[in-house]
């Protein structure tokens, strides 16, 4: 059988970690930064993990990164 391919935007976009878990980019901060609160602009930093049924989405796109 040939190889899975692993689809292109989910290999740019989510890292899985050695214990499994999905990481992503925070959303929501790409403009409207003026009317997002200073807390939220915090909170939003760097990434985040995936939650489960998310992750088993993203899993999915990716067979070879388990």
């Amino acid at each position: 059988m040939p190889k899975m391919k692993t689809k292109s935007s989910a290999k740019k976009r989510f890292k899985v970690t050695a214990t499994g878990k999905v990481i992503a980019g925070q959303a929501g901060k790409r403009h409207g930064m003026i009317k997002r609160t200073k807390k939220f602009i915090r909170d939003a930093r760097g990434t985040t993990v995936l939650s489960a049924p998310d992750a088993k989405i993203v899993k999915g796109f990716m067979p070879y990164d388990r």
